[in-house]
């Protein structure tokens, strides 16, 4: 059995982390980006498909593309953040199949003409690989505000036209304004949330 993470990497990740919508004046280098995926890909997928893509839009002229694809609310959060990770999921994920589940490349077969099926393991796969992306991020210092108030159509559009890309949400990363943070939202308990049968 693995040790358990401390209170302080679990404050850290779950307890005092917050979703972020102002921040700092301070970029977060193309390292530390790598660092963030690198710990990202070993969070598990069904058969290791890994449909997840990530777009970081950091330039100013990137910025602007994604600008008019967010709902006014979500503008400021976008464009003053350091970087924004556009997660998407690729529709041709299984082509990879071969390579990431070795011990069975036919398992791209199971995949392959099933569009429905495609489309479900993608979008939830890319799902829990941008859930995976938020704890990697917060786990080595980053803040996050992840969000999904934009036109998906319009993100796939601009920034994956011809491509078998699609978006699932967005998530503004860098180092927040801890003191413009709303009190903390209350969550459901144990008993109003799960069920031992």
């Amino acid at each position: 059995m693995s040790d358990t993470v401390n209170d302080a990497g679990l404050d850290q990740i779950f307890r005092e982390a917050r979703s972020h919508s102002f921040w700092r004046d301070e970029p977060v280098s193309e390292t530390l980006v790598q660092a963030v995926y690198e710990l990202t890909k070993w969070g598990p997928t069904s058969a290791n498909c890994s449909p997840a893509r990530f777009i970081f839009v950091q330039s100013d002229d990137a910025k602007a593309r994604l600008k008019p694809h967010l709902i006014p609310t979500n503008v400021d959060k976008v464009l003053s953040a350091p970087a924004c990770v556009i997660i998407a999921y690729d529709l041709e994920f299984y082509e990879k199949i071969p390579e990431l589940f070795p011990h069975n490349p036919g398992a791209r077969n199971w995949f392959a003409g099933n569009e429905e099926l495609i489309q479900t393991t993608a979008f939830r796969n890319s799902s829990l690989q941008g859930a995976y992306f938020i704890i990697a991020a917060r786990a080595l210092g980053l803040d996050c505000g992840p969000m999904s108030g934009f036109d998906n159509a319009g993100v796939d559009k601009e920034f994956f036209a011809d491509t078998s890309w699609r978006s699932n949400f967005i998530c503004s990363i860098g180092y927040g304004e801890q003191e413009q943070l709303f009190p903390r939202s209350p969550r459901l308990s144990f008993g109003e949330a799960c069920q031992v049968l």
